[in-house]
């Protein structure tokens, strides 16, 4: 059964300025590995705002956006051995998805040039 659908789309050069201008802004929103991942991409940004984009469309499928403590590093994107998305989740945001029972939750990650975003489906 779907528990919920999240959908969002963010500007590369919004979050590019971001991480640039805030600091702290990348650890607070990204996991190590995340951070690892996208700073060894040519097109770093594209990937930092497609990962972005996919925690805003997590929280908007969960129904509650960032509230009760979830924090964005709680929530990792990562790629399997073929490249598909998929999402981990850490303290608060382990936490409720094992209390909703979400048996999975399913990612789709797509960004160029100016534009990324993310569609998020969990299912219970």
């Amino acid at each position: 059964m779907i528990y919920g659908i999240g959908i969002d789309l963010i500007e590369v050069e919004r979050v590019k300025k971001s991480i640039e201008k805030i600091s702290g802004f990348k650890e607070k929103i990204f996991t190590s590995k995340e951070i690892s991942y996208c700073e060894s991409k040519s097109r770093k940004f594209e990937h930092f705002a497609a990962r972005f984009a996919a925690k805003e469309a997590y929280f908007k499928a969960i129904g509650t956006g960032w509230r009760n403590g979830l924090a964005f590093n709680e929530i990792e994107v990562v790629n399997d051995i073929l490249g598909k998305p998929e999402m981990r989740f850490n303290g608060k945001a382990d936490e409720l998805s094992r209390k909703k029972k979400f048996k999975s939750v399913n990612v789709s990650i797509s960004h160029i040039k100016e534009t990324a975003s993310a569609v998020v489906i969990i299912e219970t």
